[in-house]
């Protein structure tokens, strides 16, 4: 418990002017977002901003990392869109509830760790994809409505707008140059707001996106047939949801790692993720996961503990009850810009200097997993495509490097001595080392350099078997680990086979 209470451990080197600055910021960034999400689902409005107030506060109590911010991000919520036009609203809490359990269990199983499979060139694309993705979310708001037709912002409203954002931008880029003793974010916004306030200019704000007054998220269990055929219709939606949402939370863990020079806590944060998605699934939210933009905001900002999320959390719920009104007049522009200086920020401009360095097939992947972040706007579809590009790259790579050293002893013996390892993709290769009709009448297979990892690996030792026992003979497998004797050992189809086992070498062990 003092680990999820270390907080209030005032032993600890917290900035609380940062934590208190930044949670502010944070909560100015989170409206219009939540907001929109909410409306592109087809929600009420306040959804979106439980969402936030929900997720942000479980998750920065019980997070895995500090100064990580989680709310109702759009790539879990695009998974329901389909689900609330179809079913309604009430599986879509029931269904951000199962998502929620599903994301607890993988955290109390320890499977988060899985994350690190994720190799570098797809966290490039990955990052770059979404900068994109977040940079064009702010060029949308340079459109309006007029008489039910969309259209972009024509004339002084373009000019007043454009303005404002530019204004915005300089003040977050130039502001840290001079005093870091504030969030610049949060001034940027100030400033814009006061002049637009002063000046009475006509301009975008927030209430022309939604209202954000409402009452406190009260319990609610979500009403449907709690029946064989409702789980059907849910859990897809929950499977998907909880696999999009863990691949960018942890993403953004393993980001805000790298920025901070810190390490979070995979399994923990997400068990947090999943209990807050269960919260939100009783209690009204749309659901979410963390996000990446308000949580660079927030590290940006100087935060660096629980503190700034909870306030961000605390913030959001006193404007849906008190605050409402004032918020509501916050000029788009303000909000805009920041986001845009983010989303600056979260493209990876590194990536552009090492490309010519790196592997053709890692410029293939960088590239790919950012278009289809883009195209599809589908953040976990994009990093499992360049996971298994990645994979299969590496497989075929460690394919070609199997090989054989051989060599005749004074016995007569031929050796073959393997190096790398043995397994499905190196199989046909390691199949060609071995010359059965003109080898002597004994010969040995050492393994001191390589290992059997997988059951095609075994049935190609017992082909390889079966070719010197057809010829009448002998063969012997030497330097087996634990491990790959266990596994000869449980394959009934293995024929006779003399291993040679020394028992004091172990080769190529796992470690518990």
């Amino acid at each position: 418990m003092k680990n999820y209470l270390n907080l209030f451990d005032f032993s600890q080197k917290i900035n609380y002017k940062n934590e208190v600055l930044a949670g502010l910021t944070v909560a100015m960034t989170m409206i219009p977002e939540s907001l929109s999400f909410a409306i592109l689902a087809g929600l009420s409005p306040l959804t979106g901003l439980y969402a936030a107030f929900l997720m942000g506060l479980v998750t920065a109590i019980f997070g895995g990392r500090p100064g990580m911010v989680s709310g109702g991000a759009g790539a879990t919520v695009v998974v329901l869109i389909a689900l609330a036009a179809s079913h309604g609203v009430e599986y879509l809490f029931a269904a951000v509830a199962l998502a929620g359990v599903l994301q607890l269990l993988v955290g109390v199983f320890k499977l988060g760790k899985f994350v690190r499979l994720i190799p570098q060139p797809v966290m490039f694309g990955f990052l770059n994809g979404l900068a994109v993705i977040i940079f064009m979310a702010q060029v949308a708001q340079f459109k309006t409505v007029e008489n039910g037709i969309e259209g972009w912002m024509e004339g002084s409203a373009l000019y007043i707008m454009a303005g404002l954002t530019l204004l915005t931008i300089a003040i977050v880029a130039l502001l840290p140059k001079i005093t870091k003793a504030v969030p610049a974010s949060l001034v940027a916004i100030l400033v814009v707001f006061g002049i637009v306030y002063s000046f009475d200019i006509d301009t975008k704000k927030v209430m022309d996106i939604a209202s954000v007054s409402g009452s406190l998220p009260s319990f609610h269990i979500p009403e449907i047939p709690f029946t064989l055929e409702t789980l059907m219709i849910i859990f897809p939606y929950a499977l998907i949801m909880a696999g999009v949402g863990l691949v960018e939370t942890l993403l953004t863990l393993n980001m805000v790692d790298e920025i901070t020079n810190t390490r979070g806590q995979s399994n923990r944060e997400a068990a947090a993720q999943g209990i807050a998605n269960v919260v939100n699934g009783f209690f009204g939210g749309m659901g979410g996961c963390a996000m990446v933009a308000q949580t660079l905001v927030n590290v940006g900002s100087g935060a660096r503990a629980r503190l700034s999320g909870i306030i961000g959390a605390l913030t959001i719920l006193v404007i849906i009850l008190v605050g409402g009104p004032l918020i509501e007049q916050i000029p788009m522009a303000a909000l805009v810009g920041v986001m845009m200086v983010v989303a600056i920020g979260t493209f990876e401009w590194v990536s552009f200097k090492i490309i010519n360095k790196m592997p053709k097939h890692d410029i293939f992947v960088l590239v790919l997993v950012a278009a289809v972040t883009i195209v599809l706007h589908n953040l976990a579809l994009a990093v499992l495509i360049g996971v298994i590009i990645s994979s299969l790259v590496f497989a075929w790579e460690s394919a070609k490097r199997i090989r054989a050293r051989k060599h005749v002893d004074e016995n007569g013996v031929k050796h073959y001595e393997i190096y790398g390892p043995l397994f499905f993709g190196s199989t046909a290769t390691f199949l060609e080392k071995f010359d059965v009709a003109n080898d002597p009448d004994e010969v040995v297979i050492d393994f001191k350099e390589s290992k059997v990892v997988d059951m095609s690996a075994i049935d190609t030792l017992n082909k390889i078997t079966a070719r010197y026992q057809k010829e009448g003979k002998k063969l012997h497998l030497r330097h087996l680990s634990a491990d790959c004797l266990k596994l000869l050992t449980n394959a009934d189809s293995i024929i006779d086979v003399n291993i040679i086992e020394d028992p004091t070498y172990k080769v190529v062990v796992d470690k518990i």
